[in-house]
């Protein structure tokens, strides 16, 4: 009796075995403890997939050399709206122009084509013109002694008032101005010889004050012309027109 009973415990021992292995194998085959790993790794690509997106919307912060690149132009514009990149080209377009043209060089003599000379008669003093050169030309020039001028076909020159000399040399920057006068005729009519003259020649002195150097000028004169006498002189150049028509 006991034998059978330790028998049938065995075999009901041996079953309830067998269910179990049979209910483990079912649970392995459907899928859910695949699914449950998978879920954990499932998460990984799609981390990934995000993060090269995350680094295609900032290229700023990327520090990357082919993007720095190709901000480069836009980086090197300065507030002034010129490229700082560009070094002094880009600053000497944006620097203001001067009035005038900046002097280069030894200063030369002033002559007639580094120059503009317009002769103006005066009504005051009555009997006067004045004589306004200008140097045109990229150096500083030097007006030595006197405008030596002819009216018309001439033969001499008016003598210098002595007493006009300055203290120094008119010294002209481009731009600037020299000025001189011209005593045309007496205003109290002694003077002889008076003609009507329709052109006029300035020449320009040099450092030893014989003779002219470089070109003449020939101002315009009015049409109906200038009248002159024997008594006709000049002045020494002056460096302002108050000077030169003080005499």
């Amino acid at each position: 009796m006991s034998s059978l009973r330790t028998s049938r415990t065995r075999l009901v021992a041996a079953a309830a075995t067998a269910v179990l292995a049979t209910l483990s194998l079912s649970a392995c085959n459907d899928g859910t403890g695949a699914q449950d790993e998978g879920s954990g790794s499932s998460t990984s690509p799609s981390s990934a997939t995000s993060s090269p997106t995350t680094a295609s919307d900032s290229p700023a912060s990327s520090g990357s050399s082919g993007s720095s690149a190709g901000k480069a132009p836009s980086a090197a514009t300065d507030s002034s709206g010129g490229r700082s990149a560009g070094g002094a080209a880009t600053t000497a377009a944006h620097t203001p122009a001067s009035k005038a043209p900046v002097s280069s060089g030894q200063p030369v003599t002033c002559e007639g084509s580094t120059t503009k000379t317009v002769a103006a008669p005066l009504t005051r003093p009555v009997n006067h013109m004045l004589l306004t050169v200008t140097n045109t030309g990229s150096k500083s020039c030097y007006l030595y002694g006197y405008p030596v001028v002819r009216f018309g076909e001439a033969q001499s020159v008016p003598p210098v008032i002595e007493d006009s000399q300055p203290q120094a040399v008119v010294t002209l920057k481009p731009g600037e101005s020299g000025y001189a006068s011209v005593n045309l005729s007496a205003t109290d009519g002694s003077g002889a010889n008076g003609y009507t003259a329709k052109s006029l020649t300035v020449y320009f002195q040099g450092r030893s004050g014989n003779g002219s150097v470089g070109a003449g000028a020939h101002p315009p004169l009015p049409a109906k012309g200038i009248y002159v006498d024997d008594s006709l002189k000049v002045t020494y150049w002056q460096q302002s027109m108050d000077d030169a028509v003080s005499w």
